[in-house]
């Protein structure tokens, strides 16, 4: 999913694609462990996703984001 996708998802649905991805990643870990996996490079798809919907959730966290879609930008402190 591209990270526009991500940024236009609310929380509750971030997070429950979050949990989808990590029960998906402990899946195909276990292909990996039994020589069942046909494509490897899915793990690393599954890992970078993992990765992108936690930095939007992260920004959610700090205020970078609200719940208009708008990037808040930050003044720098003199």
């Amino acid at each position: 999913m591209k990270q526009s996708q991500l940024r236009e998802l609310s929380i509750g649905e971030l997070e429950t694609k979050l949990q989808d991805n990590i029960a998906a990643l402990e899946n195909l870990r276990f292909q990996k462990a039994l020589q069942q996996l046909e494509n490897p490079l899915k793990i690393r798809k599954v890992r970078r996703e993992i990765a992108q919907i936690k930095t939007v959730l992260h920004e959610y966290e700090l205020g970078l984001k609200v719940k208009d879609n708008e990037v808040v930008k930050l003044q720098d402190k003199k």
